[in-house]
C-alpha cells in the first residue's frame, strides 16, 4: 500500500447559511421568495466572515437569491459564483407560511422532512428531488475535495440540512437530524475516506 492510500483528505467543503431575514426572523418558509438580510443579519454576515478568513478557498459558490449573495459579499467573497443548485427547497404551496400555518392547513402534523411541498405559485419540490439536486451537486464537488480543496458554499437553511444528510448518505430527508442557524457555518470532510461533518452550527460568539 502506497503512502498517498493511508493519507486522509484534507479537503473540505465548508457551508454557510445567509444571514437573518425578516421571514427567517419571523419563521415564515422563504424559498424561492428574494428577500434582502435584515440590520442583523449583514451584521452576523460580517462576523461569519471572520469565520472564513483563516483558510484560502479553491472555489467559493453562492446561491442566486440576494439574502445568500449579500451574506457572501459581506463575509467577503462578493465574487462568489452564482450556482442554482443552491436555491433553498422550493416550498411551492407552503411559501411564506409557518409550520403552524401549515399544520392547520393540512390538519395533521407536517414537517419539510416527511412530505416536501406540493405546487403552488411555484412548483413545489419533493423530498426526492432535493436530494437529486444535492447528489448533482456533490457529485462534481466530492473529487475536488477527495483532492484537497477547500470550496466554500452560501445557501439556505433547509438546503444546506439536505445537503448534509446527502452527504452521509441518508439522503435529503436526513437533513431532520441538524439544526442551523442564520449566519452559522459548517463543514464537511473524511474520516478514514468516509464523508462525515467535521464542524457544525458555528457562529461567532454562541
Amino acid at each position: 500500500m502506497k503512502d498517498a492510500d493511508l493519507t486522509e483528505p484534507d479537503g473540505r467543503i465548508v457551508l454557510v447559511r445567509h444571514g437573518e431575514t425578516e421571514w427567517s426572523r419571523t419563521g415564515r418558509h422563504t424559498g424561492l421568495t428574494d428577500i434582502p438580510l435584515t440590520e442583523t443579519g449583514a451584521y452576523k454576515a460580517e462576523l461569519a466572515g471572520t469565520l472564513l478568513a483563516t483558510r484560502r478557498y479553491d472555489l467559493v459558490l453562492t446561491s442566486p437569491l440576494q439574502r445568500a449573495v449579500e451574506t457572501a459579499a459581506r463575509a467577503g467573497y462578493p465574487r462568489a459564483q452564482p450556482e442554482p443548485r443552491l436555491v433553498e427547497w422550493d416550498y411551492g404551496a407552503y411559501e411564506g407560511k409557518t409550520t403552524p400555518e401549515i399544520i392547520e392547513q393540512v390538519g395533521h402534523p407536517w414537517t419539510i422532512w416527511q412530505a416536501g411541498a406540493p405546487a403552488g405559485a411555484t412548483p413545489g419540490e419533493s423530498i426526492a428531488e432535493v436530494t437529486a439536486r444535492a447528489a448533482s451537486l456533490l457529485d462534481e464537488l466530492r473529487p475536488r475535495v477527495r483532492a484537497g480543496e477547500q470550496i466554500l458554499l452560501f445557501s439556505h437553511s433547509h438546503f444546506l440540512r439536505a445537503l448534509a444528510g446527502t452527504w452521509l448518505g441518508l439522503t435529503a430527508d436526513g437533513g431532520r437530524y441538524f439544526v442551523l442557524g442564520t449566519s452559522a457555518v459548517s463543514e464537511l470532510g473524511f474520516e478514514h475516506g468516509s464523508e462525515v461533518i467535521t464542524q457544525w452550527n458555528h457562529v461567532r460568539g454562541r
